[in-house]
């Protein structure tokens, strides 16, 4: 049972991404940098580390998404007052600018993938898929720690 349950989380998760994609391609925002921007314009001054945690991929991957928002203007890198080894995220005008497109995107999205359902069955999916994500979390910290796990 629990294979179907996260073949079809993966599913929902690549189309909805797939959709993103191609409906961000005007901003120059691919492969997922969308979700680093909205990370980053709901928590300005957010360090990489803390992002990549946020979204759950490597610190590889989140540093490639952030240098491309960069390069495209959507955010910045600033120096921290106190430590200037620490690097803070902001979102830029730009990037500021296209969050509410973003936003809107993904408020649709889930009153799409939620028609039809009350808001009680709502609040229980809600509920369950953090719970998921949560078990999922502990082997992921394991993991990325060098550990395998054990089947």
């Amino acid at each position: 049972m629990m294979k179907e349950i996260l073949r079809e989380i993966g599913m929902i998760a690549r189309a909805l991404d797939s959709i993103s994609n191609i409906e961000f391609k005007e901003y120059d925002l691919t492969k997922g940098q969308y979700l680093y921007l909205v990370r980053i314009c709901e928590n300005p001054g957010i360090i990489q580390e803390t992002l990549a945690e946020m979204i759950k991929v490597d610190r590889t991957t989140a540093s490639r998404a952030i240098k491309k928002l960069e390069m495209n203007s959507m955010i910045e890198k600033k120096e921290d007052d106190h430590n200037k080894k620490i690097k803070k995220l902001y979102p830029t005008e730009k990037g500021r600018n296209v969050y509410p497109f973003i936003k809107s995107e993904n408020d649709y999205s889930n009153s799409v993938a939620l028609a039809g359902f009350s808001e009680k069955e709502a609040e229980t999916i809600s509920n369950l898929l953090q719970r998921i994500r949560k078990n999922i979390e502990k082997d992921w910290e394991y993991v990325k720690k060098g550990n395998k796990r054990n089947y």
